[in-house]
Protein backbone atom coordinates (compact mmCIF):
# COMPACT_ATOMS: atom_id res chain seq x y z
CA UNK A 1 0.00 0.00 0.00
CA UNK A 2 2.69 2.53 0.60
CA UNK A 3 4.08 1.69 -2.78
CA UNK A 4 0.78 2.80 -4.49
CA UNK A 5 0.55 5.78 -2.10
CA UNK A 6 4.17 6.57 -3.33
CA UNK A 7 2.97 5.98 -6.79
CA UNK A 8 -0.08 8.33 -6.35
CA UNK A 9 1.84 11.64 -5.01
CA UNK A 10 4.39 11.61 -7.55
CA UNK A 11 1.52 10.85 -10.14
CA UNK A 12 -0.67 13.65 -8.66
CA UNK A 13 2.01 15.54 -8.67
CA UNK A 14 2.92 15.63 -12.55
CA UNK A 15 -0.61 16.00 -13.01
CA UNK A 16 -0.60 18.63 -10.96
CA UNK A 17 2.64 20.30 -12.66
CA UNK A 18 1.18 19.84 -16.32
CA UNK A 19 -2.29 21.80 -15.92
CA UNK A 20 0.52 24.39 -13.78
CA UNK A 21 1.87 24.61 -17.50
CA UNK A 22 -0.99 24.24 -19.53
CA UNK A 23 -2.09 27.80 -17.58
CA UNK A 24 0.97 29.42 -18.04
CA UNK A 25 1.81 28.55 -21.44
CA UNK A 26 -0.48 30.45 -23.38
CA UNK A 27 0.83 33.40 -21.84
CA UNK A 28 4.08 32.97 -22.81
CA UNK A 29 3.32 33.70 -26.41
CA UNK A 30 -0.20 36.28 -26.29
CA UNK A 31 0.30 39.13 -24.19
CA UNK A 32 -2.52 38.61 -22.33
CA UNK A 33 -4.55 37.72 -25.07
CA UNK A 34 -5.41 34.29 -23.82
CA UNK A 35 -7.58 35.50 -21.24
CA UNK A 36 -9.79 37.93 -23.22
CA UNK A 37 -13.40 35.95 -23.71
CA UNK A 38 -16.16 35.88 -22.25
CA UNK A 39 -14.94 36.92 -18.23
CA UNK A 40 -13.43 39.99 -19.59
CA UNK A 41 -16.85 41.13 -21.56
CA UNK A 42 -18.16 40.88 -18.20
CA UNK A 43 -16.38 42.79 -16.08
CA UNK A 44 -16.65 45.68 -19.14
CA UNK A 45 -20.33 45.04 -19.10
CA UNK A 46 -20.24 46.21 -15.19
CA UNK A 47 -18.00 48.71 -15.42
CA UNK A 48 -15.38 46.94 -13.61
CA UNK A 49 -11.31 46.84 -14.74
CA UNK A 50 -10.49 43.57 -15.84
CA UNK A 51 -7.06 42.20 -15.09
CA UNK A 52 -6.22 38.83 -16.92
CA UNK A 53 -4.03 37.89 -13.99
CA UNK A 54 -5.83 38.57 -11.02
CA UNK A 55 -9.47 37.48 -12.52
CA UNK A 56 -8.32 34.61 -14.63
CA UNK A 57 -5.03 32.85 -14.45
CA UNK A 58 -4.30 33.46 -10.26
CA UNK A 59 -8.00 31.84 -9.48
CA UNK A 60 -7.09 29.22 -11.56
CA UNK A 61 -3.64 28.52 -9.93
CA UNK A 62 -4.88 28.81 -6.72
CA UNK A 63 -7.64 26.04 -7.05
CA UNK A 64 -5.60 23.89 -8.72
CA UNK A 65 -2.46 23.92 -6.12
CA UNK A 66 -5.13 24.02 -2.77
CA UNK A 67 -6.31 20.99 -4.72
CA UNK A 68 -2.87 19.02 -5.05
CA UNK A 69 -2.18 19.84 -1.86
CA UNK A 70 -5.78 19.03 0.45
CA UNK A 71 -5.65 15.48 -1.99
CA UNK A 72 -1.87 14.75 -0.59
CA UNK A 73 -2.78 15.70 3.18
CA UNK A 74 -5.48 13.24 2.97
CA UNK A 75 -4.46 10.69 0.71
CA UNK A 76 -0.10 10.59 2.03
CA UNK A 77 -0.89 11.44 5.85
CA UNK A 78 -4.12 11.76 7.52
CA UNK A 79 -5.61 8.56 6.10
CA UNK A 80 -2.49 6.17 6.35
CA UNK A 81 -1.40 7.85 9.62
CA UNK A 82 -5.10 7.98 11.46
CA UNK A 83 -8.09 6.36 9.80
CA UNK A 84 -6.26 2.93 8.38
CA UNK A 85 -4.33 2.32 12.33
CA UNK A 86 -7.88 3.50 14.03
CA UNK A 87 -6.24 4.46 16.71
CA UNK A 88 -6.09 8.27 16.10
CA UNK A 89 -9.44 8.43 14.75
CA UNK A 90 -11.02 11.19 16.63
CA UNK A 91 -7.98 13.56 15.63
CA UNK A 92 -8.19 12.22 11.91
CA UNK A 93 -11.71 13.81 11.78
CA UNK A 94 -10.26 17.02 13.62
CA UNK A 95 -7.51 17.25 11.17
CA UNK A 96 -9.74 16.34 8.07
CA UNK A 97 -12.20 19.20 8.80
CA UNK A 98 -9.52 21.59 9.49
CA UNK A 99 -7.81 20.42 6.26
CA UNK A 100 -10.96 21.14 4.28
CA UNK A 101 -11.84 24.20 5.91
CA UNK A 102 -8.80 25.49 4.61
CA UNK A 103 -9.45 24.09 1.18
CA UNK A 104 -12.97 25.44 1.44
CA UNK A 105 -11.46 29.03 2.02
CA UNK A 106 -9.08 29.20 -0.49
CA UNK A 107 -11.69 27.99 -2.95
CA UNK A 108 -13.61 30.80 -1.58
CA UNK A 109 -11.01 33.30 -1.92
CA UNK A 110 -10.08 32.04 -5.45
CA UNK A 111 -13.79 32.85 -6.45
CA UNK A 112 -14.47 36.11 -5.25
CA UNK A 113 -11.54 36.87 -7.89
CA UNK A 114 -12.97 35.11 -10.17
CA UNK A 115 -16.67 36.19 -9.93
CA UNK A 116 -15.86 39.68 -9.26
CA UNK A 117 -18.21 41.24 -12.07
CA UNK A 118 -20.96 39.78 -9.97
CA UNK A 119 -20.05 43.17 -7.26
CA UNK A 120 -21.73 45.32 -10.52
CA UNK A 121 -25.44 44.30 -9.58
CA UNK A 122 -24.48 42.57 -6.31
CA UNK A 123 -24.45 43.63 -2.55
CA UNK A 124 -21.15 42.69 -0.99
CA UNK A 125 -22.62 39.89 1.74
CA UNK A 126 -24.39 38.63 -1.43
CA UNK A 127 -21.38 38.47 -2.94
CA UNK A 128 -19.60 36.50 -0.73
CA UNK A 129 -22.54 34.18 0.14
CA UNK A 130 -22.90 32.94 -3.40
CA UNK A 131 -19.00 32.42 -3.57
CA UNK A 132 -18.91 30.24 -0.06
CA UNK A 133 -21.81 28.45 -1.26
CA UNK A 134 -20.03 27.61 -4.75
CA UNK A 135 -16.63 27.05 -3.15
CA UNK A 136 -18.96 24.51 -0.57
CA UNK A 137 -20.50 22.70 -3.41
CA UNK A 138 -16.72 22.30 -5.10
CA UNK A 139 -15.68 20.77 -2.02
CA UNK A 140 -18.50 18.45 -1.00
CA UNK A 141 -18.16 17.18 -4.82
CA UNK A 142 -14.34 16.90 -4.15
CA UNK A 143 -14.77 14.93 -0.76
CA UNK A 144 -17.22 12.66 -2.25
CA UNK A 145 -15.21 12.21 -5.31
CA UNK A 146 -12.33 11.15 -2.91
CA UNK A 147 -14.59 8.18 -0.96
CA UNK A 148 -15.50 6.71 -4.06
CA UNK A 149 -11.53 6.86 -5.32
CA UNK A 150 -10.70 5.34 -1.75
CA UNK A 151 -13.32 2.62 -1.73
CA UNK A 152 -12.22 1.66 -5.44
CA UNK A 153 -8.95 1.43 -4.46
CA UNK A 154 -9.67 -1.13 -1.61
CA UNK A 155 -11.80 -3.32 -3.44
CA UNK A 156 -8.92 -3.02 -5.80
CA UNK A 157 -6.51 -4.35 -3.45
CA UNK A 158 -9.09 -7.22 -2.16
CA UNK A 159 -9.57 -8.76 -5.01
CA UNK A 160 -7.53 -7.31 -8.22
CA UNK A 161 -4.07 -6.61 -6.96
CA UNK A 162 -2.89 -10.04 -6.44
CA UNK A 163 -3.89 -11.29 -9.67
CA UNK A 164 -2.42 -8.01 -11.64
CA UNK A 165 0.44 -8.22 -10.12
CA UNK A 166 1.18 -12.04 -10.54
CA UNK A 167 0.49 -11.82 -14.36
CA UNK A 168 2.37 -8.64 -14.66
CA UNK A 169 -0.26 -7.50 -16.92
CA UNK A 170 1.38 -3.79 -16.58
CA UNK A 171 4.31 -5.26 -17.90
CA UNK A 172 2.80 -6.43 -21.77
CA UNK A 173 2.44 -2.52 -22.58
CA UNK A 174 4.90 -1.68 -25.25
CA UNK A 175 7.28 0.81 -23.93
CA UNK A 176 7.04 2.60 -27.40
CA UNK A 177 2.91 2.61 -27.16
CA UNK A 178 3.15 4.45 -23.81
CA UNK A 179 5.94 6.94 -25.27
CA UNK A 180 2.76 7.71 -28.03
CA UNK A 181 0.00 7.83 -25.77
CA UNK A 182 1.83 10.28 -23.26
CA UNK A 183 3.21 12.46 -25.86
CA UNK A 184 -0.69 12.61 -27.35
CA UNK A 185 -1.71 13.38 -24.15
CA UNK A 186 0.81 16.05 -23.17
CA UNK A 187 -0.01 17.79 -26.99
CA UNK A 188 -3.93 17.48 -26.12
CA UNK A 189 -3.54 18.75 -23.00
CA UNK A 190 -1.34 22.22 -24.42
CA UNK A 191 -4.09 22.70 -26.82
CA UNK A 192 -7.04 22.86 -24.25
CA UNK A 193 -4.86 25.42 -22.36
CA UNK A 194 -4.31 27.28 -25.55
CA UNK A 195 -8.43 27.45 -25.86
CA UNK A 196 -8.63 26.85 -29.88
CA UNK A 197 -11.36 24.42 -29.83
CA UNK A 198 -9.76 23.41 -33.88
CA UNK A 199 -6.44 22.53 -32.61
CA UNK A 200 -7.64 20.85 -29.98
CA UNK A 201 -9.54 18.52 -32.86
CA UNK A 202 -6.86 17.99 -34.86
CA UNK A 203 -4.97 16.85 -32.28
CA UNK A 204 -7.24 14.98 -30.61
CA UNK A 205 -8.37 13.16 -33.63
CA UNK A 206 -5.32 12.90 -35.73
CA UNK A 207 -3.40 11.62 -32.45
CA UNK A 208 -6.05 8.57 -32.08
CA UNK A 209 -5.80 7.83 -35.95
CA UNK A 210 -1.95 8.05 -35.78
CA UNK A 211 -1.88 5.56 -32.91
CA UNK A 212 -3.74 3.13 -34.43
CA UNK A 213 -2.20 3.35 -37.77
CA UNK A 214 0.89 2.80 -36.05
CA UNK A 215 -0.34 -0.32 -34.04
CA UNK A 216 -1.40 -1.49 -37.37
CA UNK A 217 1.85 -0.84 -39.84
CA UNK A 218 4.13 -2.79 -37.08
CA UNK A 219 1.79 -5.76 -36.77
CA UNK A 220 -0.26 -6.32 -40.29
CA UNK A 221 2.85 -4.84 -42.49
CA UNK A 222 6.33 -4.41 -40.86
CA UNK A 223 6.77 -7.26 -38.80
CA UNK A 224 5.37 -10.07 -41.32
CA UNK A 225 7.97 -8.36 -43.64
CA UNK A 226 10.86 -8.50 -41.33
CA UNK A 227 10.19 -11.83 -40.18
CA UNK A 228 10.11 -12.64 -44.11
CA UNK A 229 6.44 -14.24 -43.75
CA UNK A 230 5.18 -12.51 -46.89
CA UNK A 231 6.87 -10.55 -49.54
CA UNK A 232 6.31 -6.86 -49.67
CA UNK A 233 4.17 -7.24 -52.92
CA UNK A 234 0.99 -8.42 -50.21
CA UNK A 235 2.02 -6.61 -47.97
CA UNK A 236 1.48 -3.06 -50.21
CA UNK A 237 -2.24 -3.25 -50.66
CA UNK A 238 -2.43 -3.35 -46.46
CA UNK A 239 -0.17 -0.67 -45.94
CA UNK A 240 -2.20 1.64 -47.97
CA UNK A 241 -5.72 0.31 -46.85
CA UNK A 242 -4.34 1.50 -43.32
CA UNK A 243 -3.16 4.14 -44.70
CA UNK A 244 -6.63 5.48 -46.80
CA UNK A 245 -8.50 4.09 -43.50
CA UNK A 246 -6.70 6.27 -40.77
CA UNK A 247 -6.70 8.98 -42.89
CA UNK A 248 -9.97 9.05 -43.79
CA UNK A 249 -10.89 8.43 -39.89
CA UNK A 250 -9.40 11.56 -38.52
CA UNK A 251 -10.28 14.19 -41.87
CA UNK A 252 -13.97 12.65 -41.19
CA UNK A 253 -14.06 13.07 -37.33
CA UNK A 254 -11.80 16.55 -37.49
CA UNK A 255 -14.49 17.78 -40.22
CA UNK A 256 -17.30 16.79 -38.06
CA UNK A 257 -16.08 18.27 -34.72
CA UNK A 258 -14.65 21.89 -36.56
CA UNK A 259 -16.04 24.56 -38.85
CA UNK A 260 -13.76 26.36 -40.09
CA UNK A 261 -12.51 26.87 -43.31
CA UNK A 262 -9.32 25.58 -45.30
CA UNK A 263 -9.70 22.28 -43.92
CA UNK A 264 -8.19 20.90 -47.37
CA UNK A 265 -4.76 22.23 -45.90
CA UNK A 266 -5.81 20.05 -43.37
CA UNK A 267 -6.52 17.38 -44.79
CA UNK A 268 -3.30 17.28 -46.75
CA UNK A 269 -1.33 17.71 -43.68
CA UNK A 270 -2.95 15.00 -42.25
CA UNK A 271 -1.89 12.46 -44.80
CA UNK A 272 1.75 14.18 -44.65
CA UNK A 273 2.07 13.31 -41.54
CA UNK A 274 0.87 9.99 -42.14
CA UNK A 275 2.99 9.06 -44.95
CA UNK A 276 6.70 10.99 -44.01
CA UNK A 277 6.62 10.69 -40.30
CA UNK A 278 4.02 7.58 -38.50
CA UNK A 279 4.90 5.00 -41.29
CA UNK A 280 8.73 5.41 -41.29
CA UNK A 281 8.96 5.42 -36.93
CA UNK A 282 6.74 1.72 -37.28
CA UNK A 283 9.57 0.75 -39.34
CA UNK A 284 12.29 1.92 -37.70
CA UNK A 285 10.47 0.33 -34.45
CA UNK A 286 9.80 -2.82 -36.19
CA UNK A 287 13.39 -3.23 -36.80
CA UNK A 288 14.75 -2.45 -33.86
CA UNK A 289 12.88 -4.54 -31.85
CA UNK A 290 12.95 -7.95 -34.06
CA UNK A 291 16.91 -6.69 -34.53
CA UNK A 292 16.68 -7.05 -30.49
CA UNK A 293 14.62 -10.02 -30.47
CA UNK A 294 17.36 -12.05 -32.86
CA UNK A 295 20.43 -10.75 -30.96
CA UNK A 296 18.47 -12.39 -27.54
CA UNK A 297 17.43 -15.29 -29.34
CA UNK A 298 20.95 -15.79 -30.75
CA UNK A 299 22.18 -15.96 -26.88
CA UNK A 300 19.82 -18.20 -25.74
CA UNK A 301 20.68 -20.56 -28.33
CA UNK A 302 24.00 -20.42 -27.87
CA UNK A 303 23.81 -21.10 -24.35
CA UNK A 304 21.18 -23.42 -24.55
CA UNK A 305 23.83 -25.17 -26.71
CA UNK A 306 26.51 -24.71 -24.19
CA UNK A 307 24.25 -26.69 -21.53
CA UNK A 308 22.65 -28.74 -23.55
CA UNK A 309 26.59 -30.11 -24.02
CA UNK A 310 27.60 -30.11 -20.84
CA UNK A 311 24.12 -31.80 -19.41
CA UNK A 312 24.76 -34.53 -22.11
CA UNK A 313 28.55 -35.13 -21.10
CA UNK A 314 27.87 -35.51 -17.65
CA UNK A 315 24.27 -37.80 -18.82
CA UNK A 316 26.32 -39.93 -20.94
CA UNK A 317 29.87 -39.87 -19.94
CA UNK A 318 29.28 -40.62 -16.27
CA UNK A 319 30.26 -43.26 -13.62
CA UNK A 320 27.26 -45.00 -14.04
CA UNK A 321 27.13 -45.70 -17.89
CA UNK A 322 31.06 -46.26 -17.96
CA UNK A 323 31.13 -48.59 -15.18
CA UNK A 324 27.85 -50.68 -17.09
CA UNK A 325 30.15 -50.58 -20.27
CA UNK A 326 33.39 -51.68 -18.76
CA UNK A 327 31.24 -54.17 -16.85
CA UNK A 328 29.74 -55.20 -20.28
CA UNK A 329 33.46 -55.76 -22.01
CA UNK A 330 34.81 -57.32 -19.33
CA UNK A 331 32.40 -60.22 -19.63
CA UNK A 332 32.42 -60.41 -23.23
CA UNK A 333 36.02 -61.17 -22.71
CA UNK A 334 36.03 -63.30 -20.27
CA UNK A 335 33.34 -65.47 -22.85
CA UNK A 336 34.99 -65.66 -25.87
CA UNK A 337 38.34 -63.87 -27.45
CA UNK A 338 37.72 -61.67 -30.18
CA UNK A 339 34.81 -60.16 -32.06
CA UNK A 340 32.14 -58.92 -29.53
CA UNK A 341 35.11 -57.05 -27.65
CA UNK A 342 36.65 -55.14 -30.01
CA UNK A 343 33.68 -54.15 -31.58
CA UNK A 344 31.78 -52.79 -27.89
CA UNK A 345 35.14 -50.94 -27.60
CA UNK A 346 34.72 -49.82 -31.09
CA UNK A 347 31.42 -48.31 -30.66
CA UNK A 348 32.60 -46.47 -27.43
CA UNK A 349 35.28 -45.29 -28.98
CA UNK A 350 33.17 -43.98 -31.92
CA UNK A 351 30.79 -42.39 -29.45
CA UNK A 352 33.44 -40.44 -27.50
CA UNK A 353 34.87 -39.15 -30.43
CA UNK A 354 31.25 -37.87 -31.91
CA UNK A 355 30.74 -36.24 -28.48
CA UNK A 356 34.49 -34.75 -28.58
CA UNK A 357 34.02 -33.27 -32.11
CA UNK A 358 30.65 -33.11 -33.78
CA UNK A 359 28.97 -31.92 -30.82
CA UNK A 360 30.54 -28.58 -30.78
CA UNK A 361 28.91 -27.64 -34.05
CA UNK A 362 25.50 -26.02 -34.82
CA UNK A 363 24.03 -28.54 -37.07
CA UNK A 364 25.65 -31.74 -38.12
CA UNK A 365 24.24 -34.34 -40.61
CA UNK A 366 21.29 -36.34 -39.74
CA UNK A 367 22.91 -39.54 -40.50
CA UNK A 368 25.82 -38.94 -37.87
CA UNK A 369 22.99 -38.29 -35.30
CA UNK A 370 21.80 -41.67 -36.42
CA UNK A 371 25.16 -43.10 -36.63
CA UNK A 372 25.78 -41.76 -32.85
CA UNK A 373 22.07 -43.34 -31.68
CA UNK A 374 23.19 -46.97 -33.37
CA UNK A 375 26.03 -47.27 -31.86
CA UNK A 376 24.85 -46.65 -28.03
CA UNK A 377 21.54 -48.86 -28.74
CA UNK A 378 24.38 -51.08 -29.76
CA UNK A 379 26.07 -51.02 -27.00
CA UNK A 380 23.57 -51.15 -24.86
CA UNK A 381 22.07 -54.31 -26.35
CA UNK A 382 25.76 -55.63 -25.68
CA UNK A 383 24.32 -55.35 -22.22
CA UNK A 384 20.70 -56.79 -21.96
CA UNK A 385 21.39 -59.51 -24.80
CA UNK A 386 21.79 -61.82 -21.96
CA UNK A 387 18.21 -61.65 -20.82
CA UNK A 388 15.59 -63.03 -23.12
CA UNK A 389 13.02 -60.95 -22.11
CA UNK A 390 14.07 -57.59 -23.40
CA UNK A 391 12.99 -56.67 -26.54
CA UNK A 392 15.14 -53.87 -28.14
CA UNK A 393 13.47 -52.87 -31.90
CA UNK A 394 15.50 -50.44 -33.99
CA UNK A 395 13.50 -49.36 -37.22
CA UNK A 396 15.74 -46.80 -39.26
CA UNK A 397 14.72 -46.02 -42.53
CA UNK A 398 17.23 -43.28 -44.02
CA UNK A 399 15.52 -42.97 -47.67
CA UNK A 400 14.96 -38.97 -47.65
CA UNK A 401 16.83 -38.29 -44.38
CA UNK A 402 19.50 -35.88 -46.16
CA UNK A 403 18.46 -33.45 -43.54
CA UNK A 404 20.93 -31.47 -41.17
CA UNK A 405 19.78 -31.53 -37.60
CA UNK A 406 21.27 -29.98 -34.12
CA UNK A 407 23.81 -32.53 -32.14
CA UNK A 408 22.24 -34.41 -29.63
CA UNK A 409 18.72 -33.93 -30.10
CA UNK A 410 17.40 -37.37 -30.55
CA UNK A 411 19.64 -39.20 -27.48
CA UNK A 412 17.70 -37.76 -24.37
CA UNK A 413 14.62 -39.92 -25.58
CA UNK A 414 16.36 -43.17 -26.61
CA UNK A 415 18.64 -42.49 -22.92
CA UNK A 416 15.29 -42.61 -20.97
CA UNK A 417 14.03 -45.08 -22.74
CA UNK A 418 16.72 -47.41 -21.50
CA UNK A 419 17.09 -45.65 -17.83
CA UNK A 420 13.25 -46.59 -17.34
CA UNK A 421 12.58 -48.81 -20.00
CA UNK A 422 14.91 -51.92 -19.13
CA UNK A 423 14.19 -54.31 -16.10
CA UNK A 424 16.49 -57.32 -15.56
CA UNK A 425 13.68 -58.82 -13.65
CA UNK A 426 10.36 -57.98 -15.57
CA UNK A 427 9.91 -58.64 -19.13
CA UNK A 428 10.78 -55.06 -21.08
CA UNK A 429 10.25 -53.74 -24.58
CA UNK A 430 12.04 -51.01 -26.43
CA UNK A 431 11.32 -49.70 -30.21
CA UNK A 432 13.19 -46.70 -31.55
CA UNK A 433 12.09 -45.63 -35.03
CA UNK A 434 12.97 -42.90 -37.17
CA UNK A 435 11.72 -42.00 -41.38
CA UNK A 436 12.16 -38.95 -43.04
CA UNK A 437 10.64 -37.36 -46.31
CA UNK A 438 11.80 -34.10 -48.18
CA UNK A 439 10.84 -31.46 -45.09
CA UNK A 440 10.21 -34.04 -42.02
CA UNK A 441 12.15 -35.85 -39.64
CA UNK A 442 10.08 -37.91 -37.91
CA UNK A 443 11.19 -40.27 -34.23
CA UNK A 444 9.52 -42.37 -32.17
CA UNK A 445 10.34 -43.82 -28.85
CA UNK A 446 8.36 -46.31 -27.74
CA UNK A 447 9.43 -48.76 -24.25
CA UNK A 448 7.66 -50.28 -21.18
CA UNK A 449 7.73 -48.42 -17.37
CA UNK A 450 8.32 -50.37 -14.68
CA UNK A 451 7.45 -49.90 -11.11
CA UNK A 452 10.75 -48.80 -9.14
CA UNK A 453 11.67 -48.74 -5.33
CA UNK A 454 9.92 -45.95 -3.40
CA UNK A 455 13.91 -44.72 -2.27
CA UNK A 456 14.81 -44.70 -5.88
CA UNK A 457 15.62 -40.69 -6.48
CA UNK A 458 14.53 -41.17 -10.33
CA UNK A 459 11.17 -42.84 -9.60
CA UNK A 460 9.45 -39.69 -10.52
CA UNK A 461 11.96 -38.28 -13.36
CA UNK A 462 11.42 -38.33 -16.64
CA UNK A 463 15.52 -39.03 -17.22
CA UNK A 464 18.56 -36.32 -17.64
CA UNK A 465 17.99 -34.24 -20.80
CA UNK A 466 13.97 -34.18 -21.23
CA UNK A 467 13.59 -30.61 -20.00
CA UNK A 468 16.67 -29.53 -21.40
CA UNK A 469 15.46 -31.05 -25.01
CA UNK A 470 12.04 -29.18 -24.73
CA UNK A 471 14.36 -26.05 -24.38
CA UNK A 472 16.54 -26.32 -27.10
CA UNK A 473 13.31 -26.93 -29.42
CA UNK A 474 11.89 -24.07 -28.53
CA UNK A 475 14.79 -22.29 -29.67
CA UNK A 476 16.36 -24.25 -32.46
CA UNK A 477 12.60 -25.19 -33.83
CA UNK A 478 10.07 -22.62 -33.07
CA UNK A 479 7.38 -23.61 -34.76
CA UNK A 480 8.57 -26.06 -36.70
CA UNK A 481 8.52 -28.77 -33.93
CA UNK A 482 5.80 -31.65 -32.64
CA UNK A 483 6.36 -33.07 -29.66
CA UNK A 484 4.05 -35.50 -27.98
CA UNK A 485 5.03 -37.35 -24.72
CA UNK A 486 2.48 -39.95 -23.45
CA UNK A 487 3.01 -42.19 -20.61
CA UNK A 488 0.69 -44.80 -18.57
CA UNK A 489 1.21 -47.39 -15.83
CA UNK A 490 3.21 -49.29 -18.26
CA UNK A 491 3.84 -47.91 -21.17
CA UNK A 492 6.21 -44.58 -22.33
CA UNK A 493 5.70 -43.17 -25.53
CA UNK A 494 7.36 -40.11 -27.50
CA UNK A 495 7.03 -38.51 -30.94
CA UNK A 496 8.82 -35.97 -32.16
CA UNK A 497 8.38 -34.35 -35.86
CA UNK A 498 10.60 -31.85 -36.94
CA UNK A 499 10.33 -29.33 -40.19
CA UNK A 500 13.66 -28.92 -41.56
CA UNK A 501 12.34 -26.33 -44.55
CA UNK A 502 12.01 -22.77 -42.18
Amino acid sequence: MERIRKTEFWLVTGIYLLVIFTMIFPSLYTDGAAYSGWLEERFLVNNMEFDGFMHFLMPKMLIATVSYLTFAALNNWLVPFFFEKKDGLAWGIILSAAVLLFYWGMLTIAFTWRFGYMLGYRGLGSFYNLCGWRAFIVTFTAVLCYVVYHLVKLLYFAYLHNILVEKKVWKKAPLDLVLLLFLWVFTLFIMVADNRPARVQVVGWGGAAYIMAYLAYCRYVFQPLLRKEQPFKRLLPVLLLILVVSSLFACITIDMGTRIGGMTSIYLLIVFCNVMFVIPLAWGVSYTRLSRKNEVLNLEKALGRSSANLDFLRSQINPHFLFNALNTLYGTALQENAPRTSEGVQKLGDMMRFMLHENNQEKIELDKEVGYLQNYIALQKLRTQASPDIKIEVNINEANCEHDIAPMLLIPFVENAFKHGISLRNRSWIVVSLSCDKNHIYFDAYNSVHQKPDNDPEKHSLGIGLANVRNRLQLLYPGRHELSIRETASEFFVHLTITTTK
